[in-house]
């Protein structure tokens, strides 16, 4: 039976990330202050920067998985009659050589556009999706999302941005440049933890600067620490809510366990996923090492990101 066209505007957000690819489907309601209605809401993980990321540009697996990907969204976004789509690119594409070749490859075969945008729009979109599922209240928080490609720091509150910066330091190119040994010898996560501090001076700065009291994690790594943590409690963590607090013993626990055991046993732990086993442990050293810079007394992670920054931004909130 061919089904009537909806009356409410449909809306498709595509995050493309170094890791994992996002879709994002909804409806919005005839006034604009309701939230819209979320019809599908999928990941999957395309690894885009595996294998060729370290090298300036995207392998040709990773580049046919893309495709492939894009393929898979513009059927669901016609199955849903969606009207307007909005699609990013960050990291993996924006450094690339043959980054602005496969946006055109994915238009010819898709009809769909995607825009390469800046680490710093990035940020400022990553700090507009935080907002949407944590109350970050009038005192400063530093917003982290770790990507596979880039690192994206805000220093923010409930209304104002006073920094942020993006650091191509993504776990995808921590992984090439620092995974020498599985499980990960005291000399790897020293080698690591001596190059953050190099690269991460202005981060340090600022940190010193706005004295954040709490770290926001957002995207991956960030919702596996939360399903562990989940998973250890006997919770459900097959439904991620837009946020949850992580304790700081929790983190210690799951970052002792990360650093000990190796990839098969990584696997096992209830609540992790294939695609972070190896990433998710120097993510870990990343955040072990800023969570060492402040007086943060807890996690909190966010759900939202990317795409739901760019949803609020088109609603105009």
């Amino acid at each position: 039976m061919h089904q009537a066209p909806s009356t409410k505007r449909r809306l498709a957000l595509i995050d493309m990330g170094t890791n994992t690819f996002h879709l994002l489907i909804v409806e919005l309601a005839a006034d604009r202050q309701q939230e819209p209605t979320v019809l599908l809401r999928t990941k999957v993980g395309v690894k885009l920067g595996e294998g060729g990321i370290s090298n300036g540009e995207i392998a040709p697996a990773a580049y046919a998985r893309a495709l492939h990907t894009l393929q898979a969204f513009q059927e669901e976004i016609e199955l849903h009659q969606v009207e307007q789509v909005r699609a990013t690119a960050t990291s993996a594409v924006r450094v690339a050589r043959n980054g602005q070749e496969l946006v055109k490859d994915i238009f010819q075969q898709t009809g769909i556009r995607v825009e390469i945008i800046a680490g710093a729009r990035e940020a400022e979109l990553i700090c507009q999706g935080i907002r949407q599922a944590v109350a970050l209240g009038s005192e400063p928080s530093l917003l982290v999302d770790i990507g596979g490609g880039s690192v994206e720091f805000i220093i923010a509150n409930a209304d104002t941005i006073f920094w942020m910066q993006s650091f191509e330091i993504g776990a995808q190119r921590l992984l090439d440049r620092f995974f020498r040994h599985d499980p990960l010898h005291f000399a790897d996560v020293q080698a690591e933890q001596d190059y953050l501090r190099a690269t991460l001076a202005p981060l340090l700065a600022a940190i010193a600067h706005f004295r954040p009291a709490t770290l926001v994690g957002a995207s991956g790594t960030f919702d596996t620490l939360g399903d562990l943590q989940a998973a250890r409690l006997g919770q459900d963590y097959s439904h991620q809510p837009p946020a949850r607090t992580i304790s700081l013993d929790s983190f210690r626990h799951s970052y002792e366990l990360l650093l000990r055991l190796p990839h098969a046993e990584r696997l096992e732990l209830p609540g992790m996923t294939p695609l972070r086993a190896d990433m998710i442990v120097v993510a870990c050293v990343l955040i072990d090492f800023v969570l060492k810079c402040g007086p943060f007394t807890g996690i909190t992670a966010s759900a939202y990101a990317l795409k739901e920054g760019l949803l609020a931004e088109l609603l105009g909130r």
